[in-house]
């Protein structure tokens, strides 16, 4: 069996871990500890000065935490991963990485409404400028790149408006320039979608959502390929040049990267600046709380997928619905591209209006009775929510109709209950939001 490659679903339940020597448990243990004894003060010495590879302190490493980020990066087909405490954590780590003040990198607008705050004020405030263009077309990434840009940036499927961008195009144009290309895919992990088959360099996850996927745990996570060539050019000095923190380490060269070979430099990095310096560590006990979901995310994704289909084409129908935006419908504008990319279906999260605009929006949120109202998606449970007053409230109405959130839009993720109960339920509520 070495020969032959594992599938998703084995390697969602046992890459990264064998049975503890000690105990022998078949279940990854909760390593419930802030720190780990070393065997005298050489091994101490060489830990610090990453001579070799170990345990120091729970901050920067955990060995429940390493069985989660060695179960991501084999389900990628990666060379390493970082997980930390939240899918923000993630995606503010991932940027500054690899920007400084008084770069940019360039981004679609179409972003979930945390992360178009996060690039559209907060990271000002660092000095960092995020350029934001139409997703729909490779060429507006072009258009927006120059000497300072730093990376590319977008999302699987945009979270609200569900588009499905070229992704493939997008990552070419990032390459011609010799920028990696960093996607949000959050909504879609594998078995759904690997980034990494459309030329993505970097991935970032929300581990609360789907590869949790049980509304127990917040976690986020950064997995690298490892083939992108970051000394090509003298652009990224963070990965190439020698760090003063660790009396001038040359990462890059350490790791074999100058040689050609793939490695981690980038999650590396992260890990020994950002996180050390900055901590958004992911506890133990999240760490394993994810772990569960993620031995059976093929399965629970599969799920549903299915559902969200079903569930889509029942509103498509519904005489109280004016709009259904899936890409999984052939009326979706992205609905071939989203065929020919997701091998399971564009994901389960999306949006319809309700006719009547807010006010019946409101009494549809407020009659739901077996589907959740809340701030999160792909629990496995169905959950709606109203974006224009909730998730993108702090934009500007101007901006939430550029990020495709106008004030009727309901989303909803549609979990993996019996989907006849599911549908039962939105009916009796958009029955109620005409009243």
């Amino acid at each position: 069996m070495a020969d032959k490659p594992f599938g998703p679903q084995t390697l969602a339940l046992h890459a990264g871990h064998t049975p503890d020597s000690d105990t022998g448990s078949r279940a990854v243990p909760i390593h419930q500890t802030t720190s780990y004894v070393f065997h005298d003060t050489e091994h101490a010495a060489n830990l610090f000065a990453l001579k070799e590879i170990g345990y120091i302190y729970t901050r920067l490493s955990n060995p429940t935490t390493d069985v989660l980020e060695q179960r991501l990066a084999a389900l990628h087909g990666g060379v390493g991963a970082l997980a930390v405490s939240s899918g923000m954590a993630a995606i503010f780590y991932a940027i500054t990485n690899i920007i400084s003040a008084g770069q940019n990198f360039v981004t679609g607008s179409n972003l979930y409404g945390g992360t178009q705050t996060l690039f559209e004020h907060t990271l000002k405030r660092f000095g960092i400028e995020a350029r934001f263009v139409d997703s729909s077309d490779p060429a507006n990434f072009e258009a927006a790149i120059d000497e300072n840009t730093r990376l590319v940036y977008s999302e699987s499927i945009g979270n609200p408006r569900c588009n499905v961008d070229d992704l493939r195009g997008i990552a070419d144009v990032a390459h011609a320039h010799g920028l990696p290309f960093v996607l949000d895919s959050t909504v879609c992990p594998p078995p759904v979608f690997n980034p990494f088959d459309v030329g993505c360099d970097i991935v970032v996850y929300s581990l609360t959502k789907i590869i949790g996927g049980h509304g127990t745990a917040i976690g986020g996570a950064i997995v690298e390929k490892g083939d992108f060539n970051w000394g090509a050019s003298d652009r990224y000095p963070e990965l190439t040049a020698p760090d003063p923190t660790y009396n001038g380490l040359n990462l890059w060269e350490a790791l074999g990267g100058a040689d050609g070979k793939v490695c981690p430099v980038f999650v590396t990095k992260a890990r020994i600046g950002l996180l050390r310096d900055t901590g958004a560590a992911l506890s133990p006990m999240n760490s394993f709380l994810i772990i569960q979901g993620l031995e059976t995310l093929p399965i629970r994704a599969r799920q549903h997928c299915e559902n969200a289909q079903k569930v889509a084409q029942f509103l498509e129908t519904h005489y109280a619905v004016d709009w259904v935006n899936y890409a999984g419908l052939p009326s979706h504008k992205d609905h071939d591209r989203a065929m020919n990319t997701f091998s399971m279906g564009p994901g389960a999260v999306f949006g319809f209006g309700v006719k009547g605009g807010l006010e019946a929006g409101r009494r549809f949120i407020e009659s739901v009775k077996l589907c959740s109202h809340l701030a999160n998606i792909l629990d496995a449970k169905t959950l709606v929510i109203h974006p224009a007053t909730t998730t993108h409230s702090q934009s500007t109405p101007e901006e939430q109709m550029i990020a495709g959130v106008p004030p009727d839009l309901i989303r909803i993720s549609v979990g993996i209950e019996d989907v006849d109960d599911i549908i039962a339920d939105l009916d009796q509520a958009l029955v109620s939001s005409l009243k």
